[in-house]
């Protein structure tokens, strides 16, 4: 009886696996054939995140009262919601740790401010250039000026992975007695700060960077260019999937031009407008003037809603904070009122600090209601600048010009470039207003920027871009379409993007 039950049972069993088999090789062929592996691009819009690596910077990303900003993060961020998706930041220590984590996949992206170096080509792919940068080697105002990397006589320190770093090893096959440090504490900024306060010798830092913080440490001074200018790219795994670095490219393709220029201009453009005696004279005037009046600035700017530190750039642009203030055409106080604007806003007396600071602020705020709402902030905070300096009048005939010579009204670029035609007779005859000093507008609305980007680092410890009113940067004037720019242009800025 069991000897004949037991083929009944193994044929049972063979019956059963076999089955099963079929089973597994059905499932194997459905998963294979309809869930195919899927690349970068896939998985980014599948998921909804787009991952980068960065670093804390003034150029790339950190975060103002009013969030996260920085040149390259808006630009990331840009690109995420092409595709669908949201940015997930994730902050390195320095680029070279930043460009490790793309290396081993665990971010899409590296946007840390990266020079393209044939020797980072080896472990990375850039995508297409954002800027480009020139390293250079600072050192502290009173010292020796060195040559070259020769010279160095003092410490000598820098970001570990840094471009800074890379150009001290090649440079050392030049000068063998060349030493240094590389650190993975400190940041460029860090580092800057104490070459500014003569707690080191010297480091490198791309030129950007350099002339931000200029503007807080007058005393940075730059010897000499370390290398030749250098482009900054975002960085890719060298992986076969090309497709989500593709896609980066092309949107930096459609991105690149005016879109592209006003992004700049919104962190670069006018970085080196105030010299070192302007912005150590504004420090000085911070601790001291400044502090006299800093509460009605306050007051005045909740009032009719503005940034005090805005409103404080102002007066310090119109008289430096000096309520007995008199120019020589008799505007007075300390927002240096004309007679006829203090009349209007009911400014009985203009020689009245608090009475200037409330006047100026309303009328500010005025001017601002008097522009047509399609002009959005930022561009609307700055027209609104040369508005109070100009009158709006002749803002309007900018703007008309402007729209006359195939530019967008409503944006501020545009418009700047275009004031400095109301000095020439040929356009000015064409407007409702007139001539006016253009060139002159365009002075006083970077200055105020400026001043109100220190005043913003002075009392947050951070500077302000991208805040309410985001006020941001400059860059050198260029001609409009079918205007001649004048050959002598006294206000063109040499930017440190080039």
């Amino acid at each position: 009886m069991n000897a004949a039950a037991t083929p009944t049972v193994s044929a049972k069993n063979r019956h059963q696996l076999a089955i099963f088999g079929v089973c597994a090789l059905l499932l194997y062929l459905f998963l294979s054939t309809c869930s195919p592996q899927t690349n970068q691009l896939q998985q980014v819009k599948a998921t909804g995140v787009l991952r980068i690596a960065t670093i804390n910077s003034p150029t790339t990303y950190y975060i103002g009262a009013a969030g996260p900003l920085g040149f390259e993060y808006e630009l990331a961020k840009g690109f995420a919601e092409s595709l669908g998706a949201k940015l997930e930041v994730v902050v390195a220590t320095s680029p070279a740790a930043a460009m490790q984590m793309v290396r081993e996949g665990r971010v899409q992206i590296t946007a840390a401010g990266l020079s393209v170096t044939s020797e980072r080509q080896k472990t990375v792919r850039f995508a297409r250039p954002m800027l480009r940068v020139v390293p250079q080697l600072v050192y502290r105002m009173g010292q020796s000026r060195p040559n070259n990397l020769g010279d160095l006589d003092g410490s000598v320190r820098v970001q570990r992975g840094s471009i800074g770093a890379e150009l001290l090893r090649e440079a050392k096959k030049t000068y063998p007695n060349l030493r240094w440090e590389e650190t993975d504490d400190q940041e460029t900024e860090e580092l800057l700060y104490e070459v500014a306060n003569d707690q080191l010798g010297y480091t490198i830092a791309n030129s950007d960077i350099i002339s931000i913080n200029q503007r807080y440490y007058p005393k940075l001074r730059v010897a000499f260019a370390a290398a030749k200018a250098q482009d900054l790219a975002w960085a890719f795994n060298l992986g076969k999937d090309n497709s989500l670095f593709d896609a980066a490219n092309s949107y930096l393709d459609v991105f690149s031009g005016v879109e592209l220029d006003r992004l700049r201009d919104r962190y670069f453009g006018h970085i080196e407008q105030v010299n070192y005696m302007g912005a150590v004279t504004l420090a000085s005037l911070v601790q001291t003037r400044l502090t006299r009046y800093r509460k009605a600035f306050e007051s005045a700017a909740e009032k009719y809603k503005l940034d005090w530190r805005l409103l404080a750039a102002m007066g310090y642009q119109e008289s430096q904070w000096d309520e007995n203030a008199v120019s020589p055409t008799g505007v007075k106080g300390l927002m240096m009122l004309t007679l006829d604007t203090a009349d209007f806003l009911n400014v009985r007396d203009r020689e009245d600090p608090v009475q200037s600071i409330f006047g100026g602020a309303r009328y500010f705020s005025q001017i601002l209601d008097q522009l047509p709402e399609d002009i959005k902030e930022p561009d609307r905070s700055w027209m609104g600048l040369a508005a109070y300096n100009l009158g709006i009048g002749h803002l309007f005939d900018a703007r008309n010009l402007t729209r006359e010579l195939g530019g967008n009204p409503n944006h501020w670029l545009d418009v700047r470039n275009s004031l400095p035609l109301l000095t020439q007779e040929r356009w000015y005859m064409r407007t409702k207003h007139g001539y006016a000093r253009g060139y002159e507008t365009v002075a006083y609305v970077g200055n105020v920027r400026t001043y109100f980007d220190m005043l913003s680092w002075i009392t947050n410890g951070a500077p302000n871009r991208g805040q309410q009113p985001p006020l941001e940067q400059e860059p050198p004037l260029q001609t409009p379409a079918g205007a001649q720019k004048h050959r002598d242009d006294p206000l063109h800025i040499n930017s440190p993007i080039l």
